[in-house]
């Protein structure tokens, strides 16, 4: 019986002006190296697949599993994916969509109703979340220099867990997503005012003219954003709004460009594309964006969550695991009751701020930024950074696995409890 050897296969990519040949075949196979990003993609989304398969039979947050995956599949575990600093800068687009299109569930009138209600809660949580991290820090032995980046990073809750577990579409809950994200809102602008701080003490001080471009930054983005959306946006979509590709290509060309022109004005690509949505909220085409742009979102939000643990180096887990975890227990136990406490005193019924103080029980991808840009500007120590990016994983993963038991989701394993 005689073998007929299949040939060779030759493929040519143009790279500029030089042909690349990738051969494919039997005596080569295909290595994989030559386009690492198809190769991760693929890792990423079949192993969520898996993985988010097992979580629900185990009754488990997706956001969970999507996590543990990427610290399966990162350097330092399997280290089948090698740059997971590839994914994340990929993923941000699924925040700023995120923040898209919960902007364009909340009318600026009453978004700016809920943040003057709400900054006095921000303010005071803050300073009672900074105080647990900076105590801890300083228990455990830290410089002090390092204990107030520490408390700093424990101030803030996520963007990303709190308000992708929020069901948006659902009428009852648009009120508690208007406290949650007037919440988040301030303590982005706090954390950004943070994060010059730390740029500022790498470059020897923070400029008075930083703080200054910060404070004349906001106001100047909002106006912008209503002159060109009462001016161009409107009169463009009322006119095409019968063709849906334009007006989903406009929706995403707004969201990202005024996420890039946030950038150039110092303040967060996040806080721009809430803008975005915001100043479309009273559109009437409003609704049908946010349901176009869903798909998209969770594409890249799988990303984000997938780079969050496979950033994680889990070889220094035995070094920070102790205050790491005592923090991260410390922060879960007390930012509910004091978001409650606070949120009744301002007139929030009881319901609606226990449910809020749940949902903001945990730290932030800010916390994660700044442990980053902190340990590379020489700020801090590298187990300074671990501590924190520890104690914030760990806070994810306890807090959304609270979160998708406790209250509606679309997450929800329930189908009591699964909202969209």
């Amino acid at each position: 019986m005689c073998c007929i050897r299949a040939p060779a296969i030759r493929r040519v990519f143009f790279c500029g002006n030089a042909p690349a040949i990738v051969h494919l075949g039997p005596e080569t196979g295909i290595d994989m190296q030559h386009d690492p990003i198809v190769f991760t993609i693929f890792l990423v989304f079949t192993g969520a697949a898996i993985f988010a398969t097992v979580a629900l039979f185990a009754r488990q947050s997706l956001l969970v599993a999507y996590i543990l995956l990427g610290a399966l599949l990162g350097p330092s575990a399997l280290g089948l994916v090698s740059d997971p600093e590839l994914i994340r800068s990929i993923s941000e687009f699924g925040i700023m969509f995120l923040l898209f299109l919960l902007g364009l569930n909340l009318q600026p009138q009453e978004l700016i109703r809920m943040v003057t209600k709400t900054t006095q809660v921000t303010l005071l949580s803050s300073l009672v979340f900074f105080a647990v991290g900076f105590g801890v820090s300083l228990v455990f032995g830290f410089h002090w220099q390092e204990a107030l980046l520490v408390g700093g990073a424990a101030t803030f809750s996520s963007t990303i867990v709190g308000l992708k577990l929020l069901p948006t579409t659902m009428l009852h809950h648009q009120r508690t997503g208007e406290v949650i994200i007037s919440i988040l809102l301030l303590q982005d602008l706090l954390a950004i005012v943070l994060l010059l701080v730390v740029q500022g003490s790498a470059y020897g001080g923070m400029q008075i003219a930083d703080v200054v471009k910060l404070l004349v930054s906001l106001p100047a983005l909002i106006g912008f954003a209503w002159m060109v959306e009462r001016h161009v946006l409107i009169r463009l979509i009322r006119k095409f709004d019968k063709i849906q590709e334009y007006i989903f290509l406009m929706a995403i060309g707004w969201c990202l460009g005024m996420a890039e022109l946030a950038v150039l004005l110092g303040l967060s690509a996040e806080i721009g594309a809430f803008i975005a949505g915001v100043v479309l909220a009273s559109s009437p085409i409003s609704m049908f964006i946010a349901e176009s742009l869903k798909p998209l979102r969770d594409f890249f939000l799988v990303l984000f969550f997938f780079s969050l643990g496979a950033g994680f180096d889990v070889g220094v887990i035995d070094k920070v695991i102790l205050p790491a975890g005592i923090l991260a227990l410390a922060l879960m136990l007390l930012k509910p009751p004091v978001f409650r406490w606070l949120l009744l005193r301002t007139g929030e019924s009881e319901k609606r701020s226990h449910e809020v103080g749940y949902r903001l029980g945990q730290m932030s991808e800010f916390s994660l930024l700044l442990a980053v840009l902190a340990v590379e500007s020489q700020v801090i120590g590298t187990e300074a950074s671990y501590l924190i990016q520890l104690s914030t994983l760990l806070t994810f993963l306890v807090s959304s696995y609270l979160v998708v038991l406790r209250f509606p989701t679309p997450i929800a394993v329930s189908d009591a409890l699964r909202r969209d």
